[in-house]
């Protein structure tokens, strides 16, 4: 289990980080024939990585062009690697020459390239994908939409950002039911998403237009919990028995949903220079299917 002291390293460059411990084998369910929720479970964590957005440059975060430089420092100084790494979307920040855009991918696959942790997975925002149908990022990211296991517990990625339109699409929706039908209803179920699959802020694009297709598809299965990023700060909501929990952001923090007219960026406030930045640890405890979340402020020093 991984020392708090090394996430609190974290907290210096404004990462969303997400402790997972508890989650049940469902290989050992599948050997001893025992139910899913009551087989043995082995620990791991994951580090969350959410909108990075570079290549921005504002007034918003001076910093902008080191902040994910840091991060990907602190990631290192971990003691303990995690098991996995996952941005959660809008990796650039969004602009219309094509050729830019490209120049941006390729420096954060580089930035993250100095990684010390075997896998790190990423999936598009709006920034990335929504002007080209994702095409530069499939370029060099590879697919906007995908599965992977992970010490018993079913990832799913998915894209409600190459549609301009905010959707996930048909085609997609029947691939996520063609997924879910091959696992058990107590599976334990990680959903990766960018935006919001709930109708948060729809005048702000805090929403995606057939997210509640993708709920009840996952509505069957008892232990589901949705990770996105896109509103730049921490939100927790609940879906009937789904947990639905946002990351901040690494580049500049947002508005509480719907406390303006127009979602602008919080102001750099040079005495705190990363408040609104900061980091989650959750611990996952599957006996009873519940999960303990801690959110810490970020401090500097």
């Amino acid at each position: 289990m991984i020392d708090r002291r090394n996430f609190l390293k974290l907290t210096a460059v404004g990462g969303g980080a997400v402790f997972m411990s508890g989650l049940y084998g469902q290989a050992q369910a599948a050997v001893t024939g025992q139910p899913a929720a009551d087989a043995a479970y082995r620990d791991f964590y994951f580090v969350q990585l959410s909108d990075s957005h570079w290549g921005y440059t504002g007034d918003a975060n001076p910093d902008a062009a080191n902040t994910l430089k840091k991060a990907v420092a602190a990631v290192n100084a971990l003691e303990t690697p995690p098991d996995f790494i996952v941005f959660t979307g809008d990796l650039t920040h969004t602009t219309d020459d094509p050729k830019e855009r490209r120049k941006r991918m390729g420096e954060v696959r580089e930035i993250v390239g100095a990684l010390n942790v075997k896998t790190v997975r990423f999936m598009p925002g709006e920034h990335d994908a929504s002007l080209d149908n994702g095409a530069a990022f499939k370029e060099y990211f590879g697919q906007t939409h995908y599965t992977f296991d992970h010490k018993g517990v079913h990832f799913i990625v998915l894209d409600n950002v190459s549609d301009p339109g905010a959707r996930i699409g048909e085609a997609q929706l029947e691939w996520l039911k063609s997924d879910l039908a091959g696992q058990a209803h107590d599976m334990r179920i990680v959903v990766f998403t960018h935006r919001p699959l709930f109708d948060l802020v729809p005048k702000w694009d805090w929403a995606t237009r057939d997210g509640d297709k993708a709920i009840a598809l996952l509505m069957p299965y008892s232990n589901v919990t949705v990770f996105y990023g896109h509103i730049h700060q921490e939100h927790h909501h609940q879906t009937a028995h789904i947990a639905h929990h946002a990351a901040k952001s690494l580049i500049f923090p947002l508005p509480a949903p719907g406390s303006q007219d127009k979602r602008t960026p919080l102001p750099w406030d040079a005495s705190a220079p990363y408040k609104g930045r900061g980091f989650r640890e959750t611990e996952a405890e599957l006996k009873t299917a519940e999960y303990k979340i801690t959110e810490f402020p970020v401090k500097i020093g």
